[in-house]
């Protein structure tokens, strides 16, 4: 996998749990029972993550880099896969994801995003 901090980086932020999903075979970081981001493989297995992002970024992102596709078997306007072997810049999946954990975070309520956020 090109992305080795990808693991790191999802757990360092406010409020995050792995978990493994035995039926998907897939890693999903989740913020309260909700995913922002699942790592697995295509039909084919190559390695993908795929993050929710709003409909306009994907899209954007989608045209500028041919790694960057549909969510795999998601929702395909709101979600987003992106393939770990290839090469889209660090800087714009860490932005990814980053984007990705905003969304869902703030699609918690009032009080959960309080304690996630004022969590040590």
């Amino acid at each position: 996998m090109k992305y080795t901090w990808l693991e790191e980086y999802c757990l360092s932020k406010k409020g995050v749990v792995k978990e493994y999903k035995i039926e998907w075979d897939a890693t999903r970081y989740m913020i309260k029972d909700k995913m922002f981001v699942l790592q697995g493989g295509d039909k084919e297995g190559k390695p993908i993550i795929t993050v929710k992002l709003e409909p306009l970024h994907g899209e954007f992102l989608r045209q500028q880099f041919k790694d960057i596709i549909p969510g795999y078997y998601m929702n395909k306007e709101h979600w987003n896969s992106l393939y770990l072997e290839g090469d889209v810049p660090d800087e714009i999946v860490k932005d990814m994801l980053d984007k990705s954990y905003n969304l869902v975070l703030a699609s918690l309520s009032k009080k959960l995003q309080k304690e996630i956020i004022e969590k040590d």
